[in-house]
């Protein structure tokens, strides 16, 4: 459709000026005074809407803090009365995150060209996802668009909330690793070549076992440099090749779910969401069979994604939730059991908030003990390499000793 700019005066008798799309100029009039306006001037332009950027502009990422932010901001505005199109005009302007800001002005674009709010955040599922279009599309339905804005907005924040909080619980363990590893090939690189060379010109020829693995791992890093790096480089992009299909997705989710101490937490993390994403969906007005799809897509497993959605295939065959998710063995029985119970009392919502509550605090405490368990773990496994290289550089320095000590007690028995 062509783009049209007009002023007009608003009901208030405030002049205002706009760009959107229309048919043709008369089409645009015509909205515009059932909206209420006395119509000014209306003009045919071509302009470059500011939501096209650059390439590079368009890959800048979302981040589901600004999305929360945005929400909030949204629904306390849209409560206050403040209309849709005035709303995203204000948001689009105090918005830091360039890309987020071409996505208002899209969305308050197609709005003012008279397309709904969820039918113009579907044009970015990418950043929305479907979680949020469906909310805001039973809100829309319901006539409740402002609370459930609000009920959206609270979901994000308690999302990226428990986000940041195992980030954070994960940053320093991970510091600590990175920075071994490079202590390690530090030493290996610059520091185990110079005693290695050291022992070959005082004639040690055979090295010990433990010498020998340091030895091998130094030649790896220095002399095999190139072919390391594309070792390394090779590993890493076969891992993530793999993880992108659909196998090496269930693979990967299973061996999640299966580690010691972090497979519980993962667990514990996939519930919560699930709980809180199915129990928000279920207040706001979504049909269960539309929940249950938008939920298989926000719990970042696929194990438990497919559990869910043959959950949702045997509801639609009459079936209640509670007994498909138990069949599955990924859903614990308490979370079954509170299930059922919601469903029988019809307070399924309020259930799933219960359940989501738990297990949120259930990964506050399991947060809590993984950091105050790695620790002393990192020190061990840090002391045990460093002790294996220490000892592995100082048994040839004995053995060059031992051989000296016998060379000179060897002479001196020959001389008495």
């Amino acid at each position: 459709m062509p783009t049209f700019t007009y002023t007009a005066r608003d009901p208030g008798g405030v002049m205002r000026s706009g760009t959107t799309e229309a048919e043709n100029e008369d089409a645009l009039g015509r909205r515009l005074r059932e909206q209420g306006f006395s119509v000014g001037e209306i003009k045919q332009t071509k302009i470059k809407r500011k939501h096209e950027g650059s390439f590079f502009q368009n890959l800048q990422p979302v981040k589901a803090q600004e999305l929360s932010i945005f929400f909030r901001q949204f629904s306390v505005m849209v409560d206050a009365g403040v209309g849709l199109t005035r709303c995203m005009g204000v948001l689009s302007e105090q918005t830091l995150n360039s890309r987020l800001k071409r996505i208002i002005f899209d969305l308050q674009h197609e709005v003012e060209a008279g397309q709904t709010l969820s039918k113009a955040m579907s044009r970015h599922p990418h950043v929305f996802g479907t979680l949020a279009i469906g909310l805001v599309r039973a809100g829309e339905v319901g006539g409740v668009l402002e609370e459930t804005l609000h009920r959206l907005s609270t979901f994000l924040e308690k999302d990226v909330a428990m986000k940041r909080k195992v980030k954070s619980a994960l940053t320093y363990p991970t510091i600590v690793l990175f920075l071994a590893a490079g202590i390690v090939v530090g030493l290996c690189t610059f520091i185990v070549p110079k005693f290695i060379q050291l022992f070959k010109d005082l004639g040690v020829k055979d090295f010990p076992p433990m010498t020998q693995i340091l030895v091998d791992f130094s030649d790896f890093l220095t002399k095999d440099s190139l072919t390391s790096i594309i070792v390394c480089a090779g590993v890493y992009t076969a891992y993530i090749m793999f993880g992108r299909t659909r196998t090496g997705q269930y693979v990967y989710d299973r061996i999640k779910l299966k580690l010691p101490v972090v497979g519980p937490l993962n667990h514990k993390v996939c519930l919560a969401r699930f709980a809180r994403t199915l129990g928000t969906l279920m207040v706001s007005g979504v049909p269960i069979l539309q929940a249950m799809e938008t939920v298989a897509g926000t719990v970042s497993n696929t194990l438990m994604s497919d559990a869910i959605l043959e959950a949702r295939a045997r509801i639609r065959e009459g079936d209640r939730i509670g007994e498909p998710l138990k069949k599955s063995g990924l859903f614990p029985p308490m979370v079954v059991h509170m299930i059922a119970i919601g469903e029988e009392s019809g307070a399924l919502d309020q259930m799933l908030g219960k359940i989501a509550d738990f297990y949120e605090d259930e990964v506050d405490a399991a947060l809590a003990s993984l950091a105050a368990m790695l620790e002393p773990i990192l020190i061990v496994v840090l002391g045990g390499i460093v002790l294996f290289i220490l000892v592995a550089l100082w048994m040839p320095i004995i053995s060059i000793i031992q051989s000296l000590s016998g060379s000179s007690g060897g002479k001196g028995g020959g001389d008495s």
